[in-house]
């Protein structure tokens, strides 16, 4: 699976779902107020989880090899050479 193919939703329901398992390990209780299943979680804090994938998401395309390999044949704005 691509970056492209990953929705920001997915991954913010997935790194919440590992940021929930791994509290434990990190010496964060069980009981925190703040553990909750990702669809108990309040409409305003999964848009913002959802918009800091989506940066992120973005972020990772844009600096992938794939990404930097297309850009090499283009010039950079201002350099382009124009006529025949």
């Amino acid at each position: 699976m691509s970056i492209q193919e990953v929705s920001p939703e997915q991954l913010a329901e997935l790194f919440h779902h590992y940021h929930q398992v791994l509290a434990p390990d990190f010496g964060c209780a069980k009981d925190d107020p703040e553990a909750l299943a990702w669809n108990e979680v309040s409409a305003a804090e999964r848009h913002r989880l959802i918009a800091a994938a989506r940066l992120a998401l973005t972020e990772l395309a844009a600096t992938s090899p794939k990404h930097e390999e297309r850009r090499r044949y283009f010039a950079k704005p201002g350099e382009a050479e124009w006529g025949c």
